[in-house]
Formats: structure tokens, sequence, C-alpha cells
């Protein structure tokens, strides 16, 4: 199972479309993280699980989301609502209560994976106003089994080799 996982992409249009046609028939299913500043309806959004960030105002998205994929539980949300430029432990609480294994989430711009108590975090970082690093960011999130690989890859599809990591959960 692969995801794609985007975040932050604050109006950019043309930038969203190529990274769908860039993976188009190699990810399962794409999320994005918030903060597209789009229509919940627009073409880019097209086939995004999506989640409202604090920049959109389109009433039409969800604060968070749940799926399944494979075995896991993936829990989405933009992160504004749970204070995570400070902690993730907000993030981890409502981790627990839905009993996901994975969150995936924006809002900070910084792009990295962590896992805390077994539950992994995704933050794809964002695709036009990077922080902490120059490469503006997405990942993709592939599942095998209890092996999951984040590997994230700048706005030219090329891989960011210091940021891709592999869990066992």
């Amino acid at each position: 199972m692969k995801a794609l996982i985007v975040s932050d992409s604050h109006g950019l249009t043309n930038e969203l479309i190529m990274i769908k046609e860039r993976h188009k028939g190699t990810v399962d299913t794409m999320i994005h993280c918030g903060d597209s500043e789009l229509n919940y309806q627009s073409e880019e959004l097209e086939g995004f699980t999506k989640v409202r960030g604090n920049c959109d105002f389109d009433q039409h998205f969800p604060k968070e989301v749940v799926e399944n994929l494979d075995d896991k539980k993936l829990f989405v949300t933009h992160g504004h609502l749970y204070n995570c430029k400070m902690t993730l432990l907000n993030l981890k609480y409502r981790a627990e209560e839905l009993s996901a294994n994975i969150v995936c989430f924006g809002h900070s711009h910084v792009a990295g994976t962590e896992v805390i108590d077994h539950i992994l975090f995704i933050n794809p970082g964002s695709i036009r106003l990077p922080r902490m690093r120059k490469e503006r960011t997405y990942a993709i999130l592939e599942i095998d089994d209890n092996n999951i690989t984040v590997t994230f890859y700048d706005l030219n599809g090329e891989k960011v080799d210091l940021l891709t990591t592999e869990y066992t959960l």
C-alpha cells in the first residue's frame, strides 16, 4: 500500500497537478494535510483525502479524517488544533483515542518523521514554504506488512535521502 502525502501548498495549483501526475498509478491513495487554500471541490485536490488547515476557509473540509491502510489506521489532520508546533503530545493523545498507528499532519512546514509509543508521525513539509530545510517536500508512505518506509521528495521529484526513513510497527 502506498500513500502520497502533501501539505501546506498555500494556493499552488500547477505543482499539485504535477505531483499527482508524477505518481499517478503508483500510489493507492493521496492525502493533503491542509492549507491548500483552494476550494474543497477544486480540480487540483480531486482524488485527495483532505482536511482543513488554519488557512482553508471552505467549510466543506473536515477537521480530521481516519482511514484504514492495509491493517494500519491512519489519522489525518492539519495539526493547528493540536498545537503541533510546540509538541506532538496532543496529536499522540488523539491518535490513541482513535487507535491510529500513523498520524499525517502539516502546519509547521517542517518535514520529518518520528515514532512515539509505537505511533508513526509524518509531516511531509511544505511544497511552497518549507522551514528548517530548503527543499519544498512531500512524502510517499509505503506499508508492507509491518515494514513502513517514508520517502521524501522535493518538488522536482528528486528523493531527499536524509529524510527518508524505515520503521517496523
